[in-house]
């Protein structure tokens, strides 16, 4: 993944780092924050938005107040050839995971592994269920390793601009 980068001065940053611990900030609190009026705030965002700094604005839910107790990584390694499909296994699996609610998260990796899948369900019952019927029977995929969450430490979504 190849993105361009984009030059980003001060007071962007400054402006990026205040939406990202608050997305719903009011370019009037930002602008006194940042030394700028709230009219050249929302200019900068508009930019921001524009080359794709600023991907979307969303709002971040508690798995837990929503019944998502239980969190899992999953190490998946895939199988090299698949003589059943036409497509590459790698293909297959990435379009697959994009249908998966229980999946949040999925990276490629280096090393012995291949993708490592972060997946939030409800109980031990509902990573069973997903395990045993949907990502075991993958034809792509070969082996599994899971670790659980037993407590977040650190969880954001800010990065460090």
């Amino acid at each position: 993944m190849s993105e361009r980068t984009v030059a980003l001065d001060k007071l962007d940053r400054a402006i990026l780092r205040r939406l990202q611990d608050n997305g719903r900030e009011t370019y009037d609190l930002i602008g006194a924050q940042v030394g700028l009026s709230p009219s050249a705030v929302l200019r900068r965002a508009r930019r921001l938005e524009e080359l794709g700094v600023i991907d979307r604005y969303v709002a971040l839910v508690r798995p837990e107040r929503v019944g998502l107790g239980l969190t899992a990584y999953l190490n998946v390694r895939l199988e090299k050839h698949t003589e059943s499909h036409k497509r590459n296994p790698m293909d297959l699996f990435r379009a697959s995971v994009q249908t998966w609610p229980e999946v949040v998260e999925c990276a490629a990796l280096t090393g012995e592994m291949d993708y490592l899948l972060r997946v939030v369900v409800a109980d031990m019952a509902h990573y069973s269920r997903f395990i045993m019927d949907t990502l075991l029977k993958h034809p792509s995929v070969q082996d599994c390793k899971t670790s659980f969450v037993l407590d977040r430490v650190k969880a954001t979504t800010a990065l460090p601009v």
